[in-house]
């Protein structure tokens, strides 16, 4: 299977649209630039969407669910059987995300990308496990060269399903076990940070345990020795399934013309990865929230990214994201609803 798709040219963006929003701003029953980040949104929404007045109503959440063998290490406090349990219950419609995508009539499908334990076939999971997780990368690398082009497909083929569907908005989740170690291990190898400034709580280790998690990861840098210009071998070497998955939706929702709404820490990692991969897809990408996990800040300015929110949430799943669409709504709103100067007979100022 091949990855030259991956540094395929990304969708242009309709400056004329971009344009005419402008304008429209500028002619809105308000002083200039008064609603702030929402003006900004709504612009960019046009500029995504090719018309004046953009609307934000399909949405499409692909959660990636799989295990990391760095779990042996200790690195979380929760078992791997935690992922699998997970699974079903997204399938249920117990978990947050199920939650906000009922809310938001989203359409929301799980792909199990390789828990340790088998999943039964459940409702809106597909089962594409490549094995049961990644392999321990503090002993050796997380995944073969074939794995990671698998999971990347993974991801491209989601954005497919979401593309089928005329999807406005992509937004991409995870689910799995030791993940935040391994999304701070991937991060330290492409911004060249040490482990202590990017490994953080993830499902609640208290300080000796995030201490132990800057360790591991240490100890995994330093076996692997790999350049931080070199993306797909830091992703191979140090990520999850999952985490490839959702750098490779990023990808091809770019490609496709398809926004996306990263998620929190893990996601915006694999966001990182992604722009190191392809940096036109930079240009399609809008950032939910800013997590408490440590070392988001940190990646988002390296993505140049301005997160919407600042919630104090870690839960993953991409709930983060989820939880800011309807902010994406309300700058539609606000951008088609409100009257010009014109229409409200309110005069201008000089």
């Amino acid at each position: 299977m091949a990855t030259n798709w991956l540094t395929q040219p990304c969708a242009a963006l309709n400056e004329t649209a971009r344009t005419s929003a402008l304008a429209r701003q500028e002619q809105l029953t308000k002083p200039p630039g008064a609603l702030g980040y929402l003006e900004d949104i709504a612009v960019q929404l046009a500029a995504w969407q090719g018309v004046e007045q953009p609307v934000m109503e399909r949405i499409f959440i692909g959660i990636f669910a799989a295990d990391h063998g760095v779990a042996e290490e200790g690195v979380s406090l929760f078992p791997q059987a935690v992922t699998a349990e997970m699974v079903r219950n997204f399938a249920r419609g117990g978990a947050a995300i199920s939650v906000l995508a009922r809310q938001l009539n989203a359409t929301l499908e799980v792909i199990n990308l390789g828990t340790v334990s088998v999943v039964e076939p459940l409702n809106n999971v597909r089962d594409e496990r490549i094995a049961a997780g990644t392999a321990n990368f503090a002993r050796q690398p997380a995944m073969s060269a074939d794995q990671c082009t698998v999971a990347l497909q993974a991801g491209r083929n989601a954005v497919q399903r979401a593309k089928q569907q005329q999807a406005q908005l992509f937004i991409g989740g995870e689910m799995g076990i030791a993940n935040t170690t391994s999304a701070s291990a991937i991060a330290c190898a492409l911004l060249s940070a040490v482990p202590e400034l990017l490994a953080g709580a993830g499902t609640g280790v208290d300080s000796a345990g995030v201490t132990h998690k800057a360790q591991v990861i240490a100890k995994a840098l330093s076996l692997h020795q790999v350049a931080s210009d070199q993306p797909l071998d830091v992703l191979r070497n140090f990520g999850g399934f999952e985490i490839a998955g959702l750098a490779g939706a990023y990808i091809s929702a770019a490609q496709s013309g398809i926004p996306v709404l990263v998620d929190g820490f893990i996601s915006s990692v694999a966001a990182l990865v992604a722009v190191r991969i392809n940096p036109e897809v930079r240009a399609w990408l809008l950032f939910g929230h800013i997590s408490a996990e440590q070392g988001h800040r940190r990646v988002l300015i390296a993505l140049r990214a301005q997160a919407l929110l600042h919630l104090r949430m870690r839960l993953g799943e991409g709930s983060g994201a989820a939880v800011a669409v309807p902010l994406l709504q309300l700058a539609c709103a606000l951008h088609s609803g409100m009257a010009t100067f014109a229409e409200a007979g309110v005069s201008e100022q000089n």
